[in-house]
């Protein structure tokens, strides 16, 4: 005999399929938004009740208060439960089907109410509102129980105050009146429910025929190859969660930043340290494509929040194009530098044409060598001090063009800048603007001079460009970096105030900043300070059997010591 096969247990819970929990979850909110819509139609159904009553208070009581024969009774006549006030007040609450009509003077005294025993006496709420002349809406609780009041002033037939009109609808009909709304409201609200269940329905179909009817291990399966797809693109990528934890990694963004599976779940300044990239990627840098360093890897990266209040941000090599943009540069800035030049070097050729035709040969062979040894001296005084080709090239070129103005430009004598620049356009584009208008500032001025520092302070580079100029007044000093702000008449071509905001764009973009002072012995200082702007000197190689030689550099400074001796 075959075995008995094991009786299958019934499991409660979730449907599997797609289509049943869609159905089944817009059924529930189907049932919710018409329970809340049902409350919250009851909540103003059961104001507009009070407001209708109040109304009606309000318009019986402007009613009795315009009848002449009250404000005259008020007026000529005691407060009696058989004076006319009372019959006619009475009158009036039968024929309204009020609650009670109070008619009361200016001291407070009923001359009308339902219990006859109540009149002569003093109302139990204040009515001043009303002998102030308004009129007044409220529901309170008087004599007679909660009611719905209307307050209206009683005037005589000279349109003067002698008391009031009060009038009350009875509270309990006003509730009475929303019960008997509730059974109404919920039949619509079940035929709500069931044009809802029925929409539901009809969208489950749509997503079962759009989604084929996919089970939950169909749409895993879907989610397996959107990851294979994500770790295969050749685009970092990292997703941080509300918390600011990292939360996914691609092959990409682990090659780019240099980390692995062990920064998931770790905050950004624990998984990469302080740095630029870190601020970037923790939202406390913003912008699009902005500039970024990772070891020797030049990364341009954006920041995109999420809905769930994470955050996902791509990173781009852009170490190649770089380099090549840097050939391109340097190629462009030795030809601007010769364009500069060209018009120096014309002057010179007719002085040397002169010299010669005139025979005086000696003085040619002279001024060649002032020319070809200034000229030689300035461009080794700039490329000893500035590596960068690009930086060199344009320097040379902008002391030659200072030099036809009458200007002289210096490199200080502190500049030291190594060859390791992750932006040299950036750079190039600063000093450019500050040199000019360094030039602008002095030119026309005795003893004019421009001076050009560049330092390297770790991966930091500092910039100052001084003049001798007439400096920049202190309450304009962060006017100047606006776009389109110049003391300078507009050219025909197009309009100043652009250099310094682009200054200032450029370095903040870098995440560093752009600041003017008054420079010593007069003039201005510009400064700008560019945080990461060179790459991380690589390493020395380290050959194979130089454990000697660097005994010897070890042992150098005694040898050193013993010769002197």
């Amino acid at each position: 005999m075959s075995p008995t096969p094991p009786a299958r247990r019934l499991r409660f819970g979730l449907p599997r399929r797609m289509f049943s929990q869609v159905l089944l979850m817009q059924v529930a909110i189907a049932a919710g938004v018409a329970v809340l819509a049902t409350g919250l139609f009851l909540a103003p159904l059961s104001k507009q009740l009070d407001q209708e009553a109040m109304r009606r208070a309000l318009a019986i009581a402007e009613t009795t208060a315009q009848d002449p024969q009250i404000a005259e009774g008020v007026r000529t006549t005691p407060p009696t439960r058989d004076g006319p006030v009372q019959k006619e007040a009475e009158r009036i609450r039968r024929a309204t089907h009020a609650e009670y009509i109070v008619v009361l003077d200016e001291h407070w005294v009923r001359w009308s109410h339902p219990t006859a025993s109540q009149i002569g006496r003093r109302v139990s709420t204040s009515p001043s509102e009303a002998l102030k002349g308004k009129e007044v809406m409220e529901i309170d609780k008087g004599t007679l129980g909660r009611s719905a009041r209307g307050k209206v002033p009683l005037y005589d037939a000279d349109h003067r105050i002698v008391g009031a009109v009060s009038v009350g609808i009875a509270y309990d009909s006003v509730r009475a009146r929303l019960i008997s709304a509730i059974p109404g409201l919920f039949a619509y609200a079940g035929g709500a429910l069931a044009v809802g269940a029925l929409a539901a329905w009809l969208i489950s179909r749509r997503v079962q025929r759009q989604t084929r009817d996919l089970a939950f291990s169909d749409i895993s399966a879907l989610l397996a190859e959107r990851e294979a797809m994500l770790h295969g693109i050749r685009e970092g990528v990292v997703a941080l969660d509300r918390a600011g934890r990292i939360r996914l990694l691609n092959d990409e963004a682990r090659r780019l930043l240099g980390i692995g599976d062990e920064a998931v779940g770790r905050a950004p300044d624990e998984a990469l340290g302080a740095g630029r990239t870190t601020d970037v990627l923790a939202g406390r840098v913003t912008g699009t494509d902005l500039l970024t360093v990772r070891g020797r890897r030049v990364l341009i990266a954006n920041r995109m929040p999420t809905d769930d209040g994470g955050a996902v941000a791509t990173l781009r090599d852009r170490t190649e194009l770089e380099q090549l943009g840097r050939e391109l540069d340097s190629t462009r800035g030795l030809i601007d530098a010769l364009r500069a030049q060209d018009h120096e070097h014309a002057n010179r050729m007719h002085t040397l044409l002169g010299l010669l035709e005139l025979e005086m040969y000696d003085d040619a062979v002279e001024f060649v060598g002032e020319v070809v040894g200034d000229h030689r001296a300035t461009a080794e005084q700039v490329t000893e001090k500035i590596q960068d080709p690009l930086l060199a090239a344009l320097l040379v070129g902008k002391a030659t063009v200072a030099a036809e103005r009458g200007v002289a430009l210096w490199v200080s004598e502190r500049t030291r800048l190594p060859d390791r620049l992750i932006d040299p356009r950036g750079l190039v584009t600063i000093v450019g603007n500050l040199v000019d208008n360094a030039l602008d500032a002095v030119a026309g001025t005795p003893h004019a001079r421009v001076e050009a520092e560049l330092r390297a302070e770790g991966r930091t580079v500092v910039l100052r460009v001084r003049d001798t100029g007439p400096g920049v007044p202190e309450d304009q000093r962060d006017v100047i970096f606006t776009e389109g702000w110049s003391t300078k008449r507009p050219p025909a071509h197009g309009k100043r105030g652009i250099g310094l905001s682009l200054v200032r764009r450029l370095a903040e973009r870098q995440g560093g900043s752009a600041a003017v002072c008054a420079a010593d012995g007069g003039g201005a200082e510009f400064t700008v300070v560019l945080p990461e702007a060179l790459t991380e000197p690589a390493p020395e190689p380290v050959l194979a059997g130089s454990a000697e030689p660097a005994a010897r550099t070890a042992n150098a400074p005694a040898a050193a010591e013993e010769e002197a001796r």
